[in-house]
């Protein structure tokens, strides 16, 4: 099988500054874990730490981003906040495996996950 072209990669950003990843936030979680375990999940997709995104109230925050090809056929990038047990991370990696947004949909259990980044910075402005 050939491998996966540029084109079919989805990116994946990680928050990890003020709030997301924070041991003061979130003592109980293990940051450095959990960003191991979705660069390890992943696969052939790429993982990319991130500054703050502004949405601190959502902290832990993951915005998983669709393929190129998924891109221009409409997919979006989507935000998911509170990601901090294994089952979401679970979750994530294993839409990131099937394909991502655009092409995979989006597991049930991210659900509560979801918010509307537009909203969110709407709150906060």
């Amino acid at each position: 099988m050939a491998p996966p072209s540029r084109d079919d990669i989805c990116t994946l950003t990680v928050c990890r500054d003020c709030c997301c990843g924070s041991l003061d936030k979130h003592p109980d979680v293990d940051h450095d874990g959990h960003l191991a375990a979705l660069r390890a999940g992943a696969g052939r997709h790429r993982v990319r730490v991130s500054e703050c995104l502004s949405v601190c109230e959502r902290s832990n925050v993951v915005v998983v981003q669709p393929c190129p090809s998924a891109r221009r056929r409409g997919a979006r990038p989507v935000y998911l906040g509170d990601v901090l047990d294994d089952d979401a991370l679970d979750a994530v990696t294993s839409w990131l495996t099937a394909g991502g947004p655009g092409v995979a949909a989006m597991p049930g259990r991210l659900d509560g996950h979801l918010f509307d980044r537009s909203a969110a910075s709407a709150e906060v402005g």
